[in-house]
C-alpha cells in the first residue's frame, strides 16, 4: 500500500518520536514517511530482494526476514508500534503475527483489503471473485493467502485479548467510519494488548 492518502492516514495514528517496527514494509515508504515527518526511528522488515533494496535506497533501517518464523529476534514491548500494512493476509499463520505484534509493540496498526466492502460482495453475488484497486488480482494468481473483513478481525482481536483503540476504514483515502465493513476497501486497526 504506497498511496499517499493511505499513508498519511495511517500516520496519524503513530506517535511523533515512536520507535517503529513496520512488518512487511515493501519499499519502505512508510517508514521513510513517519521518519521524514514524524520523527519515528526503527526499522522495517521485508523478505523481497528487491524491496530491501528499494528500503535501502530511501534510508530505511531494514531487516530481511520472513515473517512466517516469528519475531523471536525482538524482546517483547522493544517498539512502540509495530506496523503490519498489507501483511496479514499473506502470512501462513496470521493470528500468531498478530499477537506477536502485540507482544514486541506497545501499540499495533494493521490494515488490510476489507473482503466485506460492498463491490466485493456485489461481485460475489454475481458469482465472480472481486477484481478491485484494493484486489487487483484473480482468484488463481492472487498472493493474498486469505481475505478477511473488517468484522472478522474485530471478533479475532477480541479473541486474542487485544483492545481496540481505534478503528476505521478508508475509501480512496477518504477515512470512513459509518458502515467501514461495507464501505471501504481497507480496514485499519490501532490495538494493545490488554
Amino acid at each position: 500500500m504506497s498511496d499517499q492518502t493511505t499513508i498519511e492516514s495511517i500516520a496519524r495514528l503513530v506517535p511523533t518520536g515512536a520507535r517503529v517496527l513496520d512488518l512487511g514494509c515493501g519499499d519502505g515508504a512508510m517508514l521513510a514517511y513517519l521518519q521524514h515527518t514524524r520523527g519515528c526511528s526503527g526499522y522495517g522488515v521485508e523478505i523481497d530482494d528487491a524491496n530491501v533494496q528499494a528500503c535501502v535506497q530511501r534510508s530505511v533501517n531494514v531487516i530481511q526476514l520472513n515473517l512466517d518464523e516469528g519475531l523471536n529476534l525482538f524482546e517483547d514491548q522493544s517498539f512502540d508500534v509495530v506496523l503490519q500494512i498489507d501483511t496479514l493476509q499473506h502470512l501462513r499463520n496470521a493470528e500468531v503475527m498478530l499477537r506477536e505484534t502485540a507482544r514486541v509493540g506497545r501499540i499495533g496498526i494493521v490494515a488490510f483489503p476489507n473482503f466485506a466492502h460492498w463491490p466485493n460482495r456485489l461481485s460475489v453475488l454475481r458469482g465472480r471473485m472481486p477484481v478491485t484497486r484494493r484486489l487487483p488480482y484473480q482468484w488463481y494468481d492472487t498472493p493474498n493467502i486469505r481475505v478477511g473483513t473488517f468484522k472478522d478481525f474485530a471478533v479475532l482481536a477480541a479473541k486474542n485479548q487485544l483492545r481496540v483503540l481505534d478503528a476505521f476504514g478508508l475509501q480512496e483515502g477518504r477515512e470512513v467510519r459509518l458502515w467501514p465493513n461495507a464501505r471501504a476497501g481497507t480496514a485499519v486497526f490501532k490495538l494493545q494488548q490488554n
